[in-house]
């Protein structure tokens, strides 16, 4: 068996085993410093007087900030894949409610699917699903998300 193929039959062992990959506590800097990188200036997340008038009620955290806090844990999942080249596949994010401010937020992983195919010109390819739950301290649903990543 070669070393790429034991590593994905470990990471195989896997598939359906929860991860926490740790508690966020999200603050003002973090979300005005998140809306300045991606260029999005609403001022929802970045106008506390604005944002007070809403239906919120306060600055809120741009939805895909929540896309940025966990991946340590997928990290560690893929350094099984050394000799692989991983790609993004794919992002399905479902926001259940905003991110505030002095939010803390709890973040499990999990490898929900793992397939390979033959690849064109570069051998196997390996399709991994990762499953992401962020729930805040209150333990209430902030988001679920799948990304799917691609090795070859």
């Amino acid at each position: 068996m070669t070393e790429g193929a034991s590593s994905i039959e470990a990471l195989r062992d896997k598939i359906g085993v929860e991860r926490e990959a740790g508690v966020y506590e999200i603050e003002k800097g973090m979300i005005r410093k998140f809306a300045l990188a991606i260029g999005d200036p609403n001022p929802l997340w970045q106008d506390e007087e604005y944002a007070r008038k809403s239906k919120y009620g306060s600055i809120i955290a741009p939805p895909t900030l929540i896309l940025t806090i966990g991946l340590n844990q997928i990290e560690q999942e893929l350094t099984s894949l050394p000799s692989m080249t991983i790609l993004h596949g794919s992002t399905e994010l479902k926001c259940h409610q905003p991110v505030r401010p002095g939010d803390k937020i709890s973040v499990t992983t999990r490898l929900a699917n793992l397939r390979e195919r033959p690849g064109r010109e570069s051998g196997k390819m390996v399709f991994m699903t990762f499953e992401i739950t962020c729930k805040n301290q209150r333990q209430e649903m902030v988001a679920k998300c799948r990304q799917t990543l691609i090795g070859y």
